[in-house]
């Protein structure tokens, strides 16, 4: 999944969604630029996570559409969801379940990432562990979920120059803002409304998020 010479694209689904009308929205984003994974993050309308029951129904229609294109499927929050469809890996917030429990429930050879806010200390004891990533957020203010924490760039400059375990930039990431959090060293750029709600469309806010990632911007 990783790769530390440039920035990657971490899509995050929409809290909502029709899984068959969505798949075809998904199909336009995976094929319009690279994708390193796809995280199906579902919630109820008081922002509490989907029942078991939904995430699998969605999963079966979204989960080969990803696996086709070599883009790792993720699963929020739901280690004992992962595992039982075969999902990739998982991601965990600091209220959900430990890394290690985490792990466990996967296995070994599943992704398992961590929410990390803006700590650093939270940050450096899950890649002791041995999170496969860590993330920090929000950089910018969201829609998308109520941020615990506000993150800094800095701190992304740091976790890059010191550390080798991944980072994960999320909250409220466009392809206006963008720039300076890929500057910075993140990894990967987590992104769900910057590319569901672009006002031209997905595939064409993927396709601007590579331009914007390309190595050669970095040199």
């Amino acid at each position: 999944m990783s790769d530390r010479n440039h920035c990657q694209l971490y899509l995050i689904t929409p809290p909502r969604l029709e899984p068959a009308a969505f798949a075809d929205v998904l199909r336009r984003a995976l094929d319009a630029g690279p994708v390193a994974c796809l995280q199906l993050r579902l919630k109820t309308e008081d922002e509490k996570t989907a029942d078991n029951t939904t995430i699998y129904k969605a999963a079966e229609v979204l989960m080969p559409i990803a696996q086709e294109r070599g883009v790792a499927f993720l699963v929020n929050d739901l280690p004992e969801v992962a595992a039982a469809i075969g999902a990739d890996g998982v991601h965990v917030g600091q209220e959900d379940m430990s890394y290690a429990e985490a792990r466990r429930i996967v296995g070994d050879d599943a992704i398992v990432g961590v929410t990390c806010h803006n700590s650093r200390h939270m940050a450096m004891a899950a890649g002791e562990a041995g999170a496969d990533y860590v993330a920090f957020g929000a950089f910018y203010p969201t829609t998308t979920k109520e941020p615990k924490t506000q993150a800094d760039i800095e701190l992304l400059k740091w976790w890059a120059e010191v550390f080798e375990v991944p980072c994960v930039a999320i909250g409220g990431i466009t392809t206006q803002n963008a720039a300076p959090l890929i500057e910075a060293g993140a990894d990967f750029l987590a992104v769900s409304s910057g590319v569901w709600a672009h006002p031209q469309g997905p595939a064409a806010a993927v396709t601007e998020f590579n331009r914007l990632m390309a190595p050669e911007r970095k040199a």
